[in-house]
């Protein structure tokens, strides 16, 4: 049983039905062959085989141990492609999907590094706000916005996603500003609607989680279209940096309450449980991993 060439030999054989076309099929010769399996009956003794001139079959013993070579070059067969996979280039189609906002600003300005990066990659992006079944609609992977992924998904960590409450210099100048939640019950308050509690605020104070009830004229299904809501001076709105980063930095919007932070969700890349992530996908997500980094460029200070 230590010798695992004879019993993947001895499977072969039973594969190819004669010791002479197992020779054929491995390149080697019958005789060979024959001595190993012969070797392998005497190291276990007991007879795996009956033979005769026109067939073979199995004894019970040789029955049993052919169940267990199954599941053994099964294994070999995955490790194989397994070490393959790991060390091969990057190829063929991947089919990702991703959120409006999030693909539309993040993922597809940056496909065209990462796809020169792997020439051998193609990308086939769907962007919508709903969630897709990976193994039905046949997704390699898709990126998701929340504060804990799906446990029957593998889920690696690309990037934090900051809300910051928020409005334009505009807004504050004729409004004041807030220096506390409860503040915020005199200001119109914008909504997204696909937030989970409505009409209400969640933050993580500095002494004790703050839930403050808030009200507002506007409600949008859509932050990018929240944003452009705040920038006009409309009212004040919780809005994800990954969208105003590049606004709060030049000055067109201001954050405030900035010592009390909502609840902070986080985008992860996920797929389907398997032994082994294929190359272009691994090759993907490691290429945003490194991308976003601890800190994404959205949140650095100008």
């Amino acid at each position: 049983m230590q010798n695992l060439n004879s019993l993947v030999t001895f499977a072969q054989v039973v594969d190819a039905g004669s010791f002479s076309e197992a020779a054929r099929r491995s390149g080697t010769a019958k005789s060979s062959v024959s001595k190993t399996v012969t070797k392998l009956e005497k190291d276990l003794g007991a007879r795996l085989l009956n033979r005769n001139t026109r067939s073979l079959s199995l004894t019970e013993v040789g029955a049993a141990l052919y169940e267990h070579c199954g599941r053994i070059l099964e294994e070999i067969e995955q490790a194989e492609r397994l070490a393959a996979e790991l060390h091969s280039e990057p190829r063929g189609t991947i089919k990702v999907s991703a959120s409006v906002a999030f693909g539309t600003l993040h993922i597809s300005p940056a496909l065209p590094q990462f796809l020169a990066q792997n020439p051998d990659v193609k990308v086939d992006l769907t962007i919508r706000d709903r969630f897709v079944d990976l193994a039905e609609d046949g997704f390699d992977l898709a990126l998701r916005i929340t504060r804990e992924p799906d446990i029957n998904l593998v889920a690696r960590r690309l990037a934090p996603i900051r809300r910051k409450v928020c409005a334009s210099p505009e807004y504050f100048r004729k409004h004041g500003v807030p220096r506390t939640p409860q503040d915020l019950s005199r200001h119109n308050c914008l909504h997204y609607t696909h937030m989970s509690v409505q009409g209400t605020w969640r933050f993580h104070g500095p002494d004790q989680d703050v839930t403050v009830p808030v009200s507002g004229n506007l409600r949008i299904n859509d932050d990018e279209a929240l944003s452009q809501a705040v920038l006009g001076g409309l009212g004040v709105a919780l809005l994800p940096t990954f969208i105003i980063g590049k606004d709060l930095q030049a000055g067109r919007l201001r954050a405030v309450l900035s010592e009390y932070v909502p609840i902070e969700q986080f985008v992860y890349a996920v797929y389907l449980p398997t032994r082994h992530i294929p190359s272009k996908v691994r090759a993907f997500i490691d290429f945003f991993v490194e991308k976003f980094g601890s800190t994404p460029y959205w949140d650095l200070p100008e």
